[in-house]
């Protein structure tokens, strides 16, 4: 007998889609030299910059690890270390203008991706999609904030 797929795998198969695709688009674009793990965590990087436990709790990932992944996209001139102007000790990962390279990339095909996943559902199945993960995200992550009306839950690309 057959196990039901659970929801969980499902979603996360999904994601493992989307991050081929764009770990995919970033190479093509001339980006071959970042690896799958290092794409996660560049993710995590606000545009301030993020602190490296910060970082290493975004990816799920031990702060060793992330620190090995940073001293490698740091020698590959992807992120730099600075001050947190909020506490002297504290230093910030941050993009450097290289690093901001790989964003329009990522973006663009995030935004392929969703219109090809609308494509499939369709608009009012894409919304209710978005809907229902953003109510699952809220749940899960008391860090989250919920979007603006105006880049809502229900915002569905090409529709304004």
């Amino acid at each position: 007998m057959e196990r039901e797929i659970s929801s969980g795998w499902l979603m996360f198969i999904g994601f493992r889609a989307a991050e081929d695709r764009i770990v995919a688009a970033l190479a093509e674009a001339g980006y071959a030299d970042i690896t799958r793990a290092q794409a996660r965590l560049l993710a995590g990087i606000d545009v301030d910059g993020t602190r490296l436990v910060v970082l290493a709790d975004r990816a799920r990932i031990p702060k060793q690890t992330a620190l090995a992944l940073v001293n490698g996209l740091e020698a590959a001139g992807f992120v730099e270390r600075v001050p947190d102007a909020s506490d002297g000790r504290a230093r910030l990962v941050r993009l450097t203008a290289h690093g901001r390279g790989v964003l329009p990339v990522a973006i663009a095909e995030e935004t392929r991706i969703e219109a090809d996943w609308q494509g499939v559902l369709g608009v009012r199945r894409m919304r209710a999609l978005r809907k229902a993960l953003w109510e699952l995200a809220l749940s899960a992550d008391p860090h989250l904030h919920s979007p603006d009306a105006a880049q809502g839950a229900n915002a569905v690309p090409g529709e304004r």
